[in-house]
């Protein structure tokens, strides 16, 4: 049949200058079309000889389906180049997507450390995030680029950007950035929230940390200090929270005590987060699926335990002692009428819980700092027993107003923060595009400001390892630029819990300068080396001695 298609072998017979069909018996012939099959299988790629000229009837089998293989070498050998080509591309459009944004601080002529594929920066982190910001410090001057992964991220030290930054265009170009939107129930707490639905929590909650409102929470809820930080701050922070008394030091089974541990148990290098910094766009999956940064179990335990005594307050006629629920609770009622200004129930819960969690660990690192420096200082330490003495004598009782004006206590506490600031660093997110001070700061750029090396910069602060009370006393703090010594932030969305942490570290340290002196012991070290993970802490619990006051 001319013209009519069937495929063939083309074998040489040798001494033969003509093509020939060749054919065996049915059964080897099946065996080698098998054989042969498996072998092209492996590579992918079967090569078929077309032949348009040749009469099927010319085969002795009168068959169409005379099919065999023409070289099977070079079918191995465009099988494993278009492998490899594929290969290839799939590894450049991988390389690409993981350092794409790498060449942002070379276009807007910012210095910086050299990224690597997907980690960016991160890795550095290891190190500690105090100790990556001052050797970039150092190193880069007052502004230099990182990536937390693919993130651009501007370091900025300069007081007047920061300034600009942090307050002049605070609401119109920047929010927190905080919110990595797997953040479970607390998408409404006050430091995630963003925007308008910050501004509305921020506006009710802070008339319950002013001076008047500390006084009546704190010195009606007295609690006696422990012998331990950790417990004294866990015990004060539930007690003026909610009126939960759990002696945690006595109890360190009680749930509260156990699932604020976990929730605390937070690793930068944890998968998820990982994960959530190089690939973003897995974020919406792992929503769908219900991740979150925080402990399912925890979380609801506590929205389930707040619930319960929030309920309890509403349906019981006696009178409720004041803390701080109960003014988030006495706000949502006296805003009935302005259903839009007030706080709902789940942000009420929300609010309790980061009131929580950020009052206990912050307030217990800052008191150990604290200890630390004053064993180390014994003078500074003996100055402030004569002060504490002064205020209270025959170790009276502890008034507010009396505490609030120490003058070396504020100087102690605050050298104390400019040495060991809790929060090292602040950071901010550009909702659209700014010019500050002639630089241009793109829509969607990470600006951080790191604390830390900014309080131990020797042009700032001379002897800056050294701790130096006298540095914050009335004539030389007016000298202090408010945009270099931030410990609790600057700016609307500063600490809101500035007064209730200065509060709680006072009165734990009056109460046991009053009864004791810290002293060094053999055990302590010195100098101190610290944990390279989240908040600022000791690597190594501090060991000191308690010596009684004669």
């Amino acid at each position: 049949m001319p013209g009519h298609v069937f495929l063939y072998v083309q074998h040489k017979i040798k001494g033969s200058g003509h093509d020939t069909c060749v054919t065996t018996e049915r059964r080897e012939k099946e065996r080698k079309q098998k054989t042969r099959r498996e072998k092209l299988g492996r590579h992918g790629v079967l090569l078929l000889l077309v032949r348009r000229d040749v009469d099927p009837a010319g085969c002795p089998h009168h068959t169409a389906v005379c099919v065999s293989f023409k070289n099977y070498w070079l079918c191995s050998a465009i099988s494993t180049f278009c492998s490899s080509f594929i290969l290839l591309h799939l590894f450049h459009v991988f390389h690409r997507y993981s350092c794409w944004t790498y060449g942002t601080f070379k276009r807007l002529g910012v210095p910086g450390p050299s990224p690597i594929p997907f980690f960016g920066t991160m890795l550095k982190y290891r190190k500690g995030f105090f100790n990556f910001d001052e050797e970039c410090y150092k190193k880069y001057g007052k502004m230099w680029g990182i990536f937390d992964g693919r993130q651009p991220v501007l370091c900025i030290t300069d007081p007047a950007m920061i300034k600009t930054i942090l307050i002049k265009e605070c609401y119109s170009f920047f929010t927190n950035r905080r919110n990595f939107r797997l953040n479970g129930p607390l998408y409404d707490a006050v430091n995630i929230a963003e925007d308008d639905q910050w501004r509305r929590i921020r506006s009710i909650l802070s008339p319950s940390f002013t001076s008047g409102r500390l006084k009546e929470v704190m010195f009606d809820v007295f609690v006696w200090f422990c012998r331990f930080f950790g417990p004294y701050s866990m015990d004060v922070v539930t007690s003026t929270a909610f009126s939960v008394d759990i002696d945690s030091l006595n109890n360190p089974s009680d749930p509260f005590v156990t699932n604020i541990k976990k929730m605390l148990k937070f690793d930068f290098f944890n998968p998820i987060f990982l994960a959530v910094v190089i690939f973003p766009f897995l974020i919406p999956v792992l929503e769908k699926l219900d991740f979150a940064f925080f402990p399912t179990s925890v979380t609801d335990f506590f929205y389930a335990a707040l619930q319960k005594i929030k309920i309890e307050r509403e349906t019981s006629k006696q009178k409720t002692r004041v803390d701080f629920l109960q003014l988030m609770i006495d706000s949502q009622q006296n805003n009935d009428s302005k259903q839009d200004k007030g706080l709902t129930d789940h942000e009420i819960l929300s609010q309790a819980m980061i009131f929580l969690f950020a009052g206990y660990e912050t307030t217990s690192s800052s008191l150990t700092f604290l200890s630390y420096n004053l064993a180390t200082n014994p003078r500074v330490m003996k100055k402030l027993q004569e002060e504490v003495d002064a205020t209270f004598p025959n170790k009276a009782p502890i008034q507010y107003q009396e505490l609030m004006q120490m003058e070396y206590l504020d100087c102690v506490i605050n050298e104390s923060l400019r040495l060991f600031p809790i929060a090292s660093r602040l950071e901010r997110v550009a909702k659209a595009s700014v010019e500050i001070n002639g630089f241009v700061i793109p829509k969607g750029m990470v600006v951080i400001v790191p604390t830390w090396p900014m309080h131990r910069d020797p042009e700032i602060w001379p002897e800056p390892e050294k701790f130096k009370p006298e540095r914050f006393s009335k004539e030389n703090k007016e000298t202090i630029d408010p945009y270099i010594y931030m410990p609790f932030g600057a700016g609307p969305r500063n600490c809101i819990g500035m007064r209730f942490a200065l509060v709680l570290v006072k009165l734990a340290i009056v109460e046991i300068l009053q009864r004791y002196s810290f002293s060094v012991c053999k055990e302590t070290e010195i100098p101190i080396e610290l944990g390279v993970q989240g908040l600022l802490q000791p690597k190594r619990p501090i060991k000191l001695k308690l010596v009684p006051r004669s």
